[in-house]
C-alpha cells in the first residue's frame, strides 16, 4: 500500500514540477527586462529611470508596441509582415498631404489614414490567403512599394507641422483634474507642487484591477479543476506587476503625467489580451499557426483567417503612421525605416515562435521593451548606432535559440 501511495505522488509530483516549470519560462521574460533595467539604472547612473527619460522611453516605443500587437496575430498565424515600417511611412506622408497641402481637419484625416492602412493590409492579405503567394514575398514587395510611393509624395522634403490637437495624439498627457485639491503642508506640496494626482490615481486604479481580475480568474480556474499556476507563483507575480505599475504611474505623475499615447497603447493591449485568450477568433489564429492542415479539417476558414490578420496589421500599422508623425510634427521620407525589424524582434524575444501558433501578447509587449531599454540605455551610454545593431542582433538570435532548444527539449 505505501509503494502504491509513493507511485501515485511521483505522476502529481512531476505534473506539479512542470507547472512551476512552464510558467517560470513564461515570467522569465519579465525577470530579464527587470534585470536589463537594473544593469543600465546602474550604468547611467540613475538617467534611465528619471521621470523625464520613462516618458521619452513610452514615448519613442510606443508604435512599437502598438504594432507588434498585430506582428503577433500574424506570426502565430504562421506568417510574417515586412512591410510595416514602410506603411507607416506611407500613411503618415497621406495624412500630412491632406492635412497641410489640402487644409483637411486632421479628425477626418485620422479616419482616413486608419481605412488607408486596413485596406493595404486587405491587399496584401489577399495575395497571402487567396493567391497563395508566400507572406514574406508579398509584404517585401510591399516594404519596397510603399517606402517608393512616399519618397515620390513628399519628394525628399519635410511636410508638416500639424494641428496641436493631431499633435496631442503623440505628445499630449492627460489634464490634472485633482490638481486644486493637492494636499499641502505648509509651504511644501505633497510629492511636489506639480505632481499629478489625476495620473496617480489612474495608475493605482490599473493595479487594483489587474489584482482583481487576476484573483478572479485564478479562483474561478481552480474551482472547475483547471490547470492553474502555483499560489506563490501567482502572488509574486501579480504583486511585481502592481508594483510596477504604481511604481511607473508615480515617476511619470512626478513630471506631466500618463502621456496620451500610453493610455491608447493600454486599451489596445488590454483589447488584444482578451481576443486572444477569450474570443473565438484568437483561438482559431492558434489553431491555424499550430497545424493549419487541421484547422481546415475543422471547420475554420483559414483563408479569410489570414486574410483578417493582415488587415488587422494594416490598420495598427495605419495608428502608428500617425502617432509617429505627430510625434515628430512633420511627414518625412524616412519615416519608419527598419521599424519592421524591431517589432518582429519584439515578436520572437516576446516568446512568439517562428513556426507560428505561439505567443502571448504580455510577452511581445514586454518583448518590445525589453529592445526599447536596450536601445535607450546605449544610447544614454554613447554606444554607436552600429553596435546598437550588433547587440540587438545577437539578443535575437539568443531569443530565437531558447525558443527552438525549448521544442527540441519538449
Amino acid at each position: 500500500m505505501k509503494h502504491e501511495t509513493i507511485a501515485a505522488a511521483a505522476p502529481s509530483r512531476a505534473a506539479g514540477a512542470g507547472v512551476w516549470r512552464t510558467n517560470l519560462r513564461d515570467y522569465g521574460l519579465l525577470a530579464s527586462l527587470l534585470v536589463i533595467m537594473a544593469f543600465f539604472e546602474f550604468l547611467t547612473s540613475g538617467v534611465l529611470l528619471a521621470p523625464v527619460n520613462i516618458t521619452n522611453l513610452i514615448l519613442q516605443n510606443s508604435y512599437i508596441v502598438i504594432m507588434a500587437l498585430g506582428m503577433l496575430l500574424i506570426i502565430v498565424g504562421g506568417n510574417i509582415d515586412l512591410s510595416v515600417g514602410s506603411i507607416v511611412g506611407f500613411v503618415g506622408a497621406i495624412a500630412a498631404t491632406l492635412m497641410v497641402d489640402y487644409k483637411m481637419p486632421w479628425v477626418p484625416v485620422v479616419g482616413l489614414s486608419l481605412l488607408l492602412g486596413a485596406l493595404i493590409g486587405a491587399a496584401q492579405g489577399w495575395f497571402v490567403a487567396y493567391a497563395r503567394i508566400p507572406a514574406f514575398i508579398v509584404t517585401l514587395g510591399g516594404m519596397l512599394i510603399f517606402r517608393g510611393l512616399t519618397g515620390n509624395i513628399l519628394l525628399g522634403q519635410f511636410v508638416g507641422p500639424f494641428p496641436k490637437e493631431f499633435q496631442s495624439i503623440s505628445s499630449g498627457f492627460i489634464p490634472d483634474f485633482l490638481s486644486p485639491l493637492t494636499s499641502t503642508f505648509g509651504d511644501v506640496a505633497l510629492f511636489g507642487q506639480n505632481f499629478r494626482w489625476t495620473s496617480m490615481l489612474i495608475g493605482v486604479a490599473g493595479a487594483a484591477l489587474l489584482l482583481f481580475t487576476s484573483a478572479r480568474r485564478w479562483r474561478r480556474e481552480k474551482e472547475h479543476t483547471m490547470e492553474t499556476e502555483p499560489f506563490p507563483l501567482f502572488v509574486g507575480k501579480n504583486a511585481i506587476f502592481a508594483i510596477l505599475i504604481v511604481g511607473f504611474s508615480y515617476l511619470l505623475s512626478s513630471y506631466r503625467g500618463l502621456p496620451n499615447v500610453l493610455i491608447t497603447m493600454g486599451a489596445l493591449i488590454l483589447l488584444y489580451m482578451f481576443v486572444t485568450t477569450r474570443m473565438t477568433i484568437g483561438r482559431r489564429i492558434y489553431a491555424l499557426g499550430g497545424n493549419r492542415l487541421a484547422a481546415q479539417l475543422s471547420g475554420i476558414r483559414t483563408e479569410r483567417l489570414i486574410w483578417a490578420t493582415f488587415v488587422n496589421m494594416g490598420l495598427l500599422a495605419g495608428l502608428a503612421g500617425l502617432i509617429v508623425a505627430a510625434r515628430l510634427n512633420s511627414a518625412t521620407p524616412s519615416a519608419g525605416n527598419s521599424f519592421e525589424l524591431d517589432v518582429i524582434a519584439a515578436c520572437f524575444i516576446g516568446g512568439a515562435s517562428a513556426s507560428g501558433g505561439v505567443g502571448k501578447v504580455m510577452g511581445v509587449v514586454i518583448g518590445a521593451f525589453v529592445m526599447g531599454v536596450m536601445n535607450n540605455g546605449m544610447s544614454i551610454l554613447g554606444i554607436g548606432i552600429y553596435w546598437q545593431y550588433v547587440v540587438k542582433g545577437l539578443v535575437l538570435l539568443a531569443a530565437v535559440y531558447v525558443d527552438i532548444s525549448q521544442k527540441n527539449q519538449g
